[in-house]
């Protein structure tokens, strides 16, 4: 299964648009992972730098490094919304990995 995971408020905290300051969420790093360990191909699609043109990739690649995450490809230039509306979107804080998964990854 290819599964795409935001960055920003999902595996990390971003008080302001100066991301070298973001502090990881470790258990939602950990539930990428174990996608990640499960044969899953992980995509993290960011809007990092989509408003201001700024280029964010090698100090989210650093930090990616640092905080210990797994992934296949890292591609920026998402959107900037306030809603994201689709028929295959899931919450982080409503994916559960245990033996009541939501999905059955």
């Amino acid at each position: 299964m290819i599964i795409y995971v935001d960055i920003d408020e999902t595996i990390c905290k971003t008080n302001s648009l100066d991301y070298r300051n973001s502090v990881p969420i470790k258990e939602n790093i950990e539930k990428i992972n174990e996608l990640f360990a499960k044969g899953h191909y992980i995509v993290y699609w960011s809007a990092r730098g989509s408003g201001s043109g700024k280029d964010w990739r090698e100090v989210t690649e650093r930090q990616f490094k640092n905080w210990g995450i797994e992934y296949h490809e890292l591609k920026f230039g998402k959107p900037i919304y306030d809603v994201f509306i689709c028929d295959k979107a899931v919450n982080i804080d409503d994916l559960s990995l245990d033996d009541r998964p939501i999905f059955n990854f």
